[in-house]
């Protein structure tokens, strides 16, 4: 059979389970979905469309486990504080300027970061779930999103009542997507009540979403949940009966060995933010114990306004380095464990694993294809090791999602980014003025 399209004489990094690496590999896409994979001999050319990849590197999609794409408009804005007070700084802001229009540009901005440095699906949390898939849409990339929820009105003015009801809705409309991915996003334990966290909860089940929260990222934050309801993070939301196998949960840098038990017995994932963590001063997450313990360990590069960019790459360096001169120990996170943060471990947190994360026959074809033909790739030995330590964001070249190119060359196939930045620059002045105020 024609195959729709083949990309052939490609060092192909698969990321599956068994760490397959074919050096002079190609793969065969139809349906959108990978057909078959081989050396470029055994695939042929036979195909509708051939990229002769040139023996560049050639993996799967990138997973951010944890984002807020649509505050890129704030980047820089508020430096220099600790997370509590941050925030404040940072809702003032967003209160001020977003609306459905801006929220729909900062989150094309922040995604469009992503996906010319290859990531092709994001776990998101921010206001107007839809304006965020509106923005993925305009640019084809993967979406995991839904609705957010606060006690009280939000910066979008939304009630908890009419979270929920908005959020059925939600899942409704987007009931199928093969590119919206449902989640349900209760900001935190000391932001959300338990009633509202069980009820944002029983949501999510009704319609098989995973549920995110951001969970034990400061003391401050441990010590205020602690102080309300006589329970750490983790023991709260354990007690509430909120962490399963389709739980994701933010940060996790303040926990103790217990904690670290619960979320390996419960099945939880973790999506670990390490550059945003340094940025805040919120501290080092236990990833080495957690990954020792059984924890599934996913890769976030939390929100522009935090690290300053949404460099998925960066956190993979980092989370694969810092670790390492924490504990003293050379072996604390190794190559392949931290390139799995990025990818199926990632896909796995997300409950998609079946479907993206890694190149193998039936997934789909979400791939990325990186140049080595650059000093900081040659020589190479490990292709993994390269992965992990030496590649960047631009490095890549090409991105298929679903075995459409949606970057070529470096450059957004399905949207004029000048456009976006066009936007973005002529409402920077109101943004400034948003915290001068």
């Amino acid at each position: 059979m024609t195959a729709d399209l083949i990309v052939k004489r490609a060092m192909l990094v698969t990321a599956d389970r068994n760490g397959t690496v074919i050096r002079d590999g190609a793969l065969a896409v139809e349906g959108g979905r990978i057909a078959r994979i081989g050396t470029t001999a055994e695939i042929g050319d036979d195909a509708r469309a051939v990229v002769d990849a040139g023996g560049g590197l050639l993996a799967p999609g990138l997973v951010n486990a944890h984002c807020h794409a649509g505050c890129s408009l704030f980047r820089g804005l508020v430096e220099g504080l600790p997370l509590e007070p941050w925030l404040r700084q940072v809702w003032k802001a967003e209160s001020a300027i977003l609306d459905a229009r801006t929220t729909r540009l900062g989150a094309r901005l922040g995604l469009a970061e992503q996906l010319l440095g290859g990531v092709t699906c994001v776990l998101d949390m921010y206001w107007r779930p839809r304006e965020t898939v509106a923005a993925a849409r305009d640019l084809g990339m993967r979406i995991a999103t839904g609705p957010i929820f606060f006690d009280g009105p939000g910066v979008d003015g939304a009630t908890p009542e009419a979270r929920i009801a908005d959020g059925g809705r939600f899942f409704a409309e987007f009931a199928g997507a093969d590119d919206v991915l449902p989640a349900v996003l209760p900001h935190g334990t000391y932001t959300v009540s338990p009633d509202l966290l069980v009820a944002s909860r029983r949501l999510a089940d009704a319609v098989g979403a995973i549920w995110s929260t951001h969970a034990a990222e400061t003391r401050a934050e441990q010590a205020e949940v602690t102080a309300r309801h006589g329970r750490s993070v983790i023991r709260h939301l354990d007690a509430l009966g909120l962490l399963d196998a389709r739980a994701v949960l933010a940060h996790c840098v303040w926990l103790d060995d217990e904690e670290i038990a619960i979320l390996a017995h419960s099945g939880a994932a973790v999506a670990h933010n390490p550059v945003s963590n340094l940025k805040l001063a919120s501290g080092f997450a236990r990833v080495p114990d957690m990954l020792d313990a059984g924890v599934r360990v996913a890769l976030g590069t939390d929100g522009a306004i935090s690290g300053n960019d949404l460099d998925l790459w960066l956190a993979l360096r980092l989370a694969a380095t810092l670790h390492k001169g924490a504990t003293l120990r050379a072996d604390a996170v190794t190559a392949p464990q931290a390139l799995s943060m990025v990818t199926l471990d990632a896909a796995a947190a997300l409950g998609a694993n079946d479907r993206i994360g890694s190149l193998e026959p039936g997934k789909q074809a979400d791939m990325i294809l990186l140049d080595l033909r650059r000093p900081s790739a040659q020589p190479l030995f490990d292709p993994v090791t390269h992965l992990v330590y030496s590649a960047a964001k631009s490095d890549v070249t090409d991105v298929w999602v679903g075995g459409a190119r949606v970057v070529e060359a470096g450059v957004l196939t399905r949207h004029d980014l000048g456009e976006t930045l066009d936007e973005v620059a002529a409402l920077a002045p109101r943004i400034a003025a948003s915290v001068a105020a």
